[in-house]
């Protein structure tokens, strides 16, 4: 489904709800607890950790274009902003491409099938080639109408994984030159998503935050999980992890006997992507992604 242009204001907003949506709401009142002296007292306040926001890139032509420098490995490192995840860019603004330039955005992947770019062509970036990865291209046009059997297309279907190893393969390619590379699909929730879960799950962020990212998109679209077309539910991309680990036996064999990615390759995406967190600092939700 194509998606609509919002304004950078109305996106800021939404960040902001999202962000609040992951820390939760204070509690009302404090809990009292018996003193040794019988009367009530004030419980120390507990406060819930914040959780990561997405690092959002306001583009007034796309609604779901975000980085990952927000978020940190298990290890404790941090992600560079040299890949970005989006929705399509048929509807840039000539402001919105010398934005992406500035990002140093220099290869954008195309998860599309060629119905849908025919539809909606990609608004060409200054300096960035094309890919094009149809991640869906191959499976019967049933499975484009059947997200649950889309996700498990992600994973069993062969043309998919060929689509998503090299839109790795280009994200390792790119960031090692010190550039950027920008992948998306029509709106950025579901074969981007999948992407977006792979890449971060094999850099090392925990499965948390990889929901939490993938869920994103319900806020950034302005829907939620009840909306089956443009929103996203967290059992589709469980359902994707199931079968990697059904078919497989585990993520890692889907990554290598699956997907067909060395143990070298991931050493060179590690390397190309991560940094010590001194060197990104965490973005304000609703801003541009400083690029180091």
């Amino acid at each position: 489904m194509t998606s609509s242009s919002t304004t950078p204001r109305r996106r800021r907003l939404a960040s902001a709800a999202l962000t609040l949506a992951l820390i939760g709401a204070p509690a009302l009142a404090p809990a009292l607890t018996p003193a040794s002296t019988g009367t009530a007292v004030a419980a120390p306040a507990r406060t819930t950790p914040m959780a990561p926001a997405p690092a959002a890139i306001d583009l007034v032509g796309t609604q779901n274009t975000r980085a990952f420098t927000n978020y940190r490995t298990t290890s404790g490192l941090a992600i560079n902003g040299r890949v970005i995840r989006s929705d399509h860019l048929a509807d840039l603004t000539p402001a919105d491409t010398r934005k992406l330039a500035a990002l140093r955005v220099t290869s954008i992947v195309d998860l599309r099938t060629r119905i849908e770019i025919a539809v909606a062509p990609d608004v060409a970036v200054p300096g960035a080639g094309l890919q094009t990865f149809d991640v869906l291209g191959a499976t019967p046009v049933t499975t484009l109408l059947d997200l649950p059997a889309a996700y498990r297309a992600f994973v069993t279907d062969t043309h998919a994984r060929s689509a998503f190893r090299r839109t790795l393969l280009e994200i390792k390619k790119t960031a090692a030159a010190g550039n950027t590379t920008l992948y998306h699909c029509t709106a950025g929730k579901d074969r981007t998503g999948w992407t977006s879960a792979v890449l971060l799950t094999i850099l090392g962020v925990d499965r948390g935050t990889v929901e939490r990212d993938y869920l994103a998109s319900n806020t950034f679209r302005r829907t939620d999980a009840a909306d089956k077309v443009n929103g996203v539910t967290i059992e589709w991309l469980r359902a994707s992890f199931a079968a990697a680990d059904q078919v497989y036996g585990s993520f890692d064999n889907y990554v290598h006997k699956g997907l067909g990615l060395t143990a070298a390759d991931i050493a060179e995406l590690k390397h190309a992507l991560l940094v010590t967190p001194t060197l990104v600092t965490p973005t304000p939700t609703g801003t541009s992604v400083p690029i180091r």
